[in-house]
């Protein structure tokens, strides 16, 4: 059935009137509400919308159409609706599937499209990510979701069979997921035609800034629409100087602007949640100082992926009016990671406070290490933030750094993520996918050779891949399970060692958020609440300890806990979350769920649960140097242990999740191990012949030769 087939059963033309069919939504079948009505007005002013019937026809008569939209345009919310609407969605068979790089942008957004189609969110506009989905296999027409869950959803379903339209959001951006789905719909288009088995599969991909004729030559010459966005122009001023701490200027700077300019609500973009967090405390306690009855009041909202989806609507709020009657009217400061840039609009900006720095991942393949650091943003980056303080009327965008750092220490455009990120998830991902030949994958920008042989060595030595480089049945299960391979394989061992129940609340905890709260004001309080669930072999037994004592907790009183405690009930409930699929995921593929706490009363084999750790993490392995600084296996990097650890004796022997780039090469989540497991594990990576000159390999000898004797 075609577009306009499909538009026929849409529109519910069964001899109903012309007024009928314009006030009765033909999803519900129910009258618009006047949300809807109220809603509809401003949609009909959007840029976009000029351009309605020019983008269908290009869809209908191209596979593939590129949309240059600039910010404000309404691109995001509105043309996968226009595709709805011209009859390329059908409830149970064809769904239209826009994907966004970030959590917060899918359930915003998916959130908002709701309230347009005057729709219940969940059942005809749905969203999926990561460890949560809010959808109806039988009733969504349109779905948001982040890439990689797209990327997940295609290992289950090589030809995205249920998809009719694939609209790429946010493609400028050019993440790790985005970058292997481009490459996955070069291969799948043409399988994707309108005399095949499951029908055409028609792609848009979106924009705010975009190279243009590299993605139009990438996407076989696709037809490229221009959309302009509603802007204002934007005052731009920088620093006379160098800033020597961008949080400390940037809270002045916002201050200032409260101070001394008109009306207008403010965006100030920083790099995490620990600046942001620390940056929306000084405002208010500065603002709160100033209040006074003249002053008009200030609100501050934080931004970042880890807040709830209520606490992240908040930036939607209106600010305050007036305190007396012909004051000046309120203020809403919103303190943003760089989502704000392009995937959320936030209406009222007037004032954007840019430090010129975001965090981005690099890797090093050379010593395996992934690490999120603070670094310069792109001179495209820049300007999309500046863009979004002229939406409402002309803004001021105040630089946190100097004119000549702009023109000569900022990068034109963001290096893409699949040159700077470790690949052994993305490698795993397409072995599944049934694409063996990687060299060849149609990569938009291919990665470094060593990154990809880094990857399939990784792969090999957790078991995942053979010989031949092809899926073991170990692989096909690790696969399976949307986290890390080290995870995965930790996972899956884990039955083998009795305690499958304790690694699955470990590593829901890792997959979340800080469990533990440490706020400066009370961090004597902090530690020794966190001291409770201490255990001396490390933070992964600490963490289940943590999680065993929230799960006996009532539901009611959770939240009060987790306060007393320090400990983050936003995180715990996510974690909890986290586990219940792991669970799913675990009886899916026929896994025994065991414990170690047999009767019950918290009472774990804290030994058997270290080994599966090793099972999985025996390439994160740090031996104690005689000098007393840890230095890492094979790798030969001194590293130190995180000064956050329990661990606050000298093991031999320990075990991390991570590597963090700070002031010292730090080693973050870490637990003991022991060099006999080692050995008996992963005889294959601890291999003798081909180890690297160090204290450590004296020490390995030992326990073969111990390991040997024993066996005798």
């Amino acid at each position: 059935m075609g577009p306009s087939d499909r538009k026929r059963k849409l529109d519910l033309s069964d001899g109903s009137s012309e007024k009928k069919e314009k006030d009765t939504n033909p999803w519900t079948g129910n009258a618009y509400s006047e949300q809807y009505q109220k809603i509809l007005k401003a949609r009909l002013k959007l840029p976009v919308y000029q351009f309605k019937d020019k983008l269908l026809d290009a869809v209908a008569n191209n596979q593939i159409v590129v949309v240059e939209g600039e910010t404000g345009s309404g691109k995001t919310t509105q043309i996968p609706q226009f595709l709805v609407e011209a009859g390329y969605a059908e409830q149970g068979t064809n769904v239209v599937a826009c994907t966004q790089p970030r959590r917060v942008a899918a359930t915003s957004i998916a959130t908002r499209v709701a309230d347009e189609m005057d729709v219940k969110l969940g059942e005809e506009v749905g969203y999926t990510i990561r460890f949560e989905d809010v959808s109806n296999y039988n009733k969504t027409v349109l779905k948001f979701l982040t890439d990689g869950m797209l990327l997940r959803e295609a290992m289950s379903d090589p030809l995205l069979s249920h998809y009719s339209v694939i609209v790429l959001d946010e493609a400028h951006e050019r993440t790790l997921a985005t970058d292997v789905i481009m490459g996955l719909l070069m291969e799948v288009l043409p399988k994707r035609t309108k005399d095949s088995k499951h029908g055409e599969l028609k792609v848009v991909v979106m924009s705010a800034t975009l190279d243009a004729e590299k993605f139009q030559e990438y996407f076989n010459n696709a037809p490229l629409m221009k959309v302009p966005g509603r802007t204002f122009p934007v005052e731009i001023f920088y620093t006379a100087k160098p800033e020597r701490n961008y949080v400390e200027a940037a809270v002045r700077t916002t201050l200032n602007i409260h101070k001394c300019e008109g009306p207008g609500d403010i965006l100030v973009f920083l790099t995490g949640e620990a600046e942001i967090e620390q940056a929306c405390e000084e405002i208010r306690a500065s603002a709160a100082e100033m209040s006074g009855k003249d002053t008009p009041e200030l609100v501050v909202y934080p931004l970042y992926s880890s807040l709830t989806p209520a606490q992240q609507r908040k930036i939607f709020d209106k600010a305050p009016g007036p305190k007396v009657e012909g004051g000046l009217p309120g203020r809403k400061v919103v303190v943003s990671t760089n989502i704000a840039e392009t995937s959320l609009t936030i209406d009222g900006i007037v004032y954007v406070v840019d430090p010129g720095f975001s965090k981005q991942k690099v890797y090093n393949p050379r010593i395996r290490v992934e690490s999120l650091l603070v670094s310069p943003i792109s001179r495209a980056s820049a300007r999309q933030r500046a863009g979004r303080a002229g939406r409402t009327r002309p803004g001021k965008c105040f630089r946190l750094y100097t004119e000549q750092s702009f023109h000569e220490d900022l990068q034109e455009t963001t290096y893409p993520e699949i040159l700077r990120s470790k690949m052994s998830n993305v490698v795993l991902t397409l072995l599944k996918l049934g694409i063996d030949d990687l060299v060849h994958f149609d990569f938009m920008d291919p990665p470094a050779p060593e990154t990809l042989m880094r990857a399939l060595e990784l792969l090999h030595y957790l078991g995942a891949i053979d010989d031949e480089g092809s899926l073991t049945e170990l692989g096909y299960q690790m696969s399976d399970l949307p986290i890390d391979p080290q995870l995965a394989k930790m996972i899956i061992t884990s039955s083998d060692y009795g305690c499958s129940e304790e690694i699955m609340s470990i590593v829901a905890c890792m997959s979340v958020p800080q469990v533990f709260m440490r706020p400066r004001e009370a961090a004597k309080a902090a530690d020794e609440a966190k001291a409770q669930f201490s255990h001396p072999d490390g933070d992964h037994l600490t963490l289940l300890n943590a999680y065993a004592a929230y799960a006996t907790v009532p539901k009611a009183e959770k939240k009060q806990w987790c306060w007393d405690n320090f400990i983050n009930d936003r995180s715990m409930q996510s974690a909890d979350n986290v586990r219940r699929q792991l669970t799913g995921i675990m009886n899916k593929l026929q896994l025994p769920l065991v414990t170690t706490d047999r009767r019950g009363n918290g009472k774990f084999d804290y030994t058997a649960v270290r080994q599966a750790l090793t099972s999985g993490m025996f390439m994160q392995v740090a031996f104690l140097q005689k000098q007393g600084n840890y230095l890492t296996v094979k790798d030969n990097q001194i590293v130190y242990i995180h000064p956050g650890s329990v661990i606050d004796t000298k093991p031999e022997w320990v075990m991390y999740e991570e590597f963090a780039l700070t002031t010292k090469n730090y080693i973050r989540t870490v637990s003991t191990t022991r060099v006999e497991w080692l050995v008996e594990m992963a005889p294959h990576y601890y291999d003798l012949s081909n180890f690297p000159e160090c204290e450590a390999k004296a020490e390995l000898e030992l326990a073969y030769r111990r390991l040997a004797h024993s066996s005798k």
